[in-house]
């Protein structure tokens, strides 16, 4: 473990300094370079693993074998890997699979039947004559 008595968590502040320059370099990359759109994904892709390897071995721990309840950060990372992959896919397949919504269809039933209902009326108003 490391020093508890140090007034600056040097590491911390490193960490958060790459983390913020990553970020800017980024959103200079989507907003004010000329590079083509292939180029900026794959920039900005390449930025946010290298991002998240600041992330986890800086502010996250990950380098210590075992916290002092006995959750070792692996574990906990594959475990929540699991769980936003379980997320992710039932969104797609919800998103893909879930349900259809034809306006055009409905649109179409609703002026049917608005068309039936005005005809029904006019011919209640000409019965009499």
């Amino acid at each position: 473990m490391t020093d508890h008595n140090k007034r600056i968590p040097t590491q911390h502040v490193v960490g958060f300094v790459l983390s913020i320059a990553l970020t800017l370099l980024a959103t200079w990359a989507a907003l004010g370079s000329n590079l083509s759109t292939m180029w900026i994904i794959s920039g900005i892709m390449i930025l946010a693993v290298i991002q998240a390897g600041i992330q986890l071995f800086m502010f996250m721990h990950v380098v210590e074998f075992e916290s002092k309840n006995g959750h070792v950060p692996w574990n906990m990372m594959f475990h929540g890997a699991v769980l936003a992959a379980i997320v992710v896919a039932g969104s797609l397949f919800t998103m893909s699979f879930g349900f259809t919504h034809d306006h055009d269809e409905e649109e179409h039933q609703y002026e049917q039947q608005e068309n039936d209902d005005q005809e029904q009326q006019d011919e209640g108003e000409h019965e009499g004559h």
